[in-house]
């Protein structure tokens, strides 16, 4: 794409090369097109990749505001004489500025033309096909990159463009295989994309609980075979009836040599006689629908990136734009390869620890994570301790997850674990009991909660409560919940100054489709409502694929929360989203009316229009629809959906399983440092603030923060964060419907380094 703006001509080129295309990368398409015709620029497609710069003539047409769910085609890269011509065409169009989708082949390419685009220029000017002035006007070349790899082999970023999506297919695939296991007594191994990253195997095997998994990053020891062969005979002497194993095509020994899936199942077979089946999956990864993760990543990449075309200068760097945490970031292209170049360094000379601290943070926290729950490998000596865990809420997707990791977490630590269940109330009426390592075995893809869940605060039953905790003798209290659990929690703590046995270690995991509870950017199975919502929607607008010219108005859930709202019309293309946060009024109802208006008389004959449950007691969803339907009358028509419970269900996405994993682990971790810390006297004693904590997702990492410290930005009447991070990505959503608003650009990522952040490790 190029971007002419008005005054100087900035332009944008992506290049979606056919081999690296994956789910996800029409989203940054439609972003960085439509914001690009936001600003005021002449934007084109240029077809056929860096060959159709050279080509010229018909492969750079006008893009037009309806055209961008095209997908571009073939890439291939410049070579020789052809870099000059395509210099040559970009200088006498006025463009002196380039973006590319692609892997890191693809942006050192990109990087490469930049770093020759002087010496282009000189010698297109000696060959008399540019003039002095144009080569002026054209003297530099930025660059931005978006990365777009299903194996999120790129260093510097946590999720390139398209991983999310790869997982959801091997996800479904995991899910099928494991049901038909089940019931036949099986080994199955599963070979994923991946071969010089094992990313995707990795958060493979986190996500379903496998029992091994092979990455190139770090081959198994010597000797691995036996281990691998007891590891699978000891999970079925505790009454396993599915082993899984998880093998990225790029799996090795120490010695360099490839590890296949076929190998495994005849080691499996030979040794222990087991029934082994191998699936390998293929370029299965590479299609099917985006998911909402990657829809609302590309979109949110894609504004970064023009935003940073925008404020370029010829001293900036080519940058990538990438993900951090929840942040957007920058950073230099070429420290982001070259640091992706020392990982395979570091695989060829043996440093695979390195290896996998190279990876970045987010890498190097899953294997840590997979290890430790892998396999059973409690102390020899008990700790003493037992930490109970307790589901309070609504159910939803990937609280098992979390409950299954707090649990074998708890276990590895030498902690008898205790399973609460029907939430406080059954705290409170000792419906209590241990919980084993196996009991939990296959949680990890289980919607809705095992152990039972309720509503009830723990207000009115404070003396019961205490009562239990002694009597069971509870050392520490995982809470999973939503919005109550945070509530819960903070009546718990309160009610330390009565009762001496509130005066425990507790930690709340937020787990709730709503995203409200205060303290975390992210709650446990908003993802896989999110999905369910964005995918609702496409069918909705695929209905009226054969009609012409009508509005669906779909309301969402969420409590007093816009969070699913607003992300569902982010992912789904929606033209509005109706949100308790943000006020309307009749006039605003009336300007969508009117945009809907004028967006039929294009060549898009479709309206999608998402209204939060509680955005406004008066504005219902049937207010809403009979206001569009009479408006609309001889211009389109209406059709209403409320989703309703549906946004609860579900098995949990590869997101909410990982996440639920880590916070588990984690929260776990955390309370076994809190017990050293409040042992007093040979008896366990917390009533400081920070031994009751949220743990949340915090733009870039994990945090615990004390639940009294959350209080003051929480509105406890409507249930939601004073603060919420999303609200800023709201005038997105209004930009690419085509509204004319002003884009907050305060919060801009500033360029940031890669190598620096690796510097123990020498580089």
């Amino acid at each position: 794409f190029y971007f002419e703006l008005l005054k100087h001509q900035i332009s944008q080129i992506t290049k979606i090369m056919l081999f690296v295309c994956v789910s996800g990368m029409n989203a940054a398409v439609r972003a960085t097109v439509r914001v690009g015709l936001y600003t005021g620029a002449k934007v084109y497609f240029v077809h056929e990749g860096y060959q159709g710069l050279v080509d010229g003539g018909e492969n750079i047409r006008p893009a037009t505001w309806e055209s961008v769910s095209m997908m571009l085609q073939l890439g291939g890269t410049v070579i020789g004489n052809g870099r000059m011509t395509a210099a040559c065409n970009l200088v006498k169009l006025g463009i002196t500025n380039l973006c590319v989708i692609g892997g890191d082949g693809s942006l050192t390419g990109a990087n490469a033309f930049r770093t020759e685009w002087s010496g282009l220029l000189h010698d297109l000017v000696r060959a008399g096909r540019i003039t002095d002035e144009e080569a002026k006007k054209s003297s530099h070349l930025n660059i931005v990159g978006m990365v777009g790899s299903i194996d999120n082999d790129f260093c510097g970023t946590d999720m390139t463009i398209g991983t999310d999506s790869a997982l959801h297919r091997i996800i479904e695939v995991v899910d099928a295989i494991t049901t038909t296991a089940q019931s036949h007594q099986r080994t199955f191994i599963l070979e994923v994309m991946g071969r010089h990253c094992g990313y995707l195997a990795l958060v493979t095997a986190l996500a379903c609980g496998a029992d091994w998994v092979f990455i190139p990053e770090m081959p198994p020891d010597e000797g691995w075979e036996n281990h691998l062969c007891r590891r699978l005979q000891d999970q079925r002497a505790r009454g396993s009836r599915l082993n899984v194993i998880i093998v990225a095509e790029g799996a090795m020994s120490r010695d360099g040599k490839p590890i296949s899936s076929e190998q495994i199942k005849k080691l499996v077979t030979d040794r222990l006689g087991f029934d082994t089946r191998t699936t390998v999956l293929g370029h299965v990864q590479r299609g099917g629908t985006p998911s909402a993760f990657d829809r609302i990543l590309g979109s949110r990449m894609g504004v970064e990136a023009v935003m940073a075309l925008l404020e370029a200068t010829p001293d900036t760097p080519a940058c990538v734009v990438s993900l951090s945490g929840n942040q957007a970031v920058r950073l230099p292209l070429m420290e982001c390869v070259q640091v992706t170049k020392d990982v395979t360094t570091a695989m060829a000379e043996g440093r695979f620890e390195d290896a996998i601290k190279l990876r970045g943070k987010s890498f190097e926290n899953n294997w840590n994570t997979y290890k430790q729950l892998a396999h059973i490998n409690p102390p020899d000596v008990k700790s003493n301790i037992n930490v109970a865990i307790v589901n309070i809420g609504a159910p939803c997707a990937g609280m098992n997850a979390a409950v299954r990791s707090a649990v074998r977490m708890g276990i590895i630590q030498g902690h008898t674990m205790l399973a609460v269940h029907d939430g406080f109330d059954g705290l409170a009426h000792g419906q209590i009991e241990p919980i084993t390592w196996t009991s939990v075995s296959g949680w990890t893809g289980k919607g809705g909660s095992m152990l039972g869940t309720k509503r009830s605060l723990p207000g009115k039953m404070l003396e019961e409560i205490s009562m239990n905790i002694a009597k069971f003798n509870i050392h520490a209290l995982v809470i999973v919940g939503g919005f109550e659990a945070y509530v819960g929690g903070l009546e718990l703590v309160q009610a330390r100054e009565t009762y001496e046995e509130m005066c425990i270690p507790m930690v709340v995991i937020p787990a709730t489709v709503s995203n409200n509870v205060p303290g975390s950017d992210f709650s446990i199975g908003a993802d896989t409502a999110l999905n369910t919502i964005t995918s609702t929607c496409d069918r909705i607008k695929q209905s009226a694929a054969g009609t012409k010219r009508r509005v669906f108005i779909v309301e969402t859930m969420g409590g007093y929360c816009g969070y699913l709202a607003t992300m569902a019309g982010l992912a789904a293309g929606a033209d509005a989203a109706y949100i308790f946060e943000e006020k309307f009024s009749i006039k605003d109802l009336e300007v969508n009316v009117e945009h809907l208006v004028e967006k039929m008389k294009t060549t898009v004959k479709r309206g999608l229009i998402l209204r939060n449950e509680n955005s406004n007691a008066n504005y219902t969803t049937d207010f809403i629809f009979n206001l569009y339907s009479e408006e609309g009358k001889g211009i389109f028509d209406c059709r209403k959906n409320v989703l309703g419970h549906m946004q609860q269900g579900g098995t949990p996405t590869p997101f909410d399983r990982n996440f639920g994993t880590k916070m588990g682990a984690k929260s776990v971790l955390w309370l076994t440092e809190k017990l050293k810390e409040c042992y007093r006297h040979g008896r366990i004693f917390a009533n400081t603030p920070d031994s009751a904590c949220v743990l949340g997702m915090r733009k870039r990492a994990l945090t615990f923060q004390p639940l009294a410290d959350l209080k003051g930005d929480t509105d406890l009447e409507h249930r939601i964060p004073k603060t919420q991070w999303w609200l800023k990505i709201r005038p997105i959503m209004k930009i690419l419907a085509k509204y004319n608003i002003k884009l907050d650009t305060s919060e801009h990522a500033d360029m940031e380094h890669v190598i620096k952040k690796r510097s123990p490790l020498g580089k």
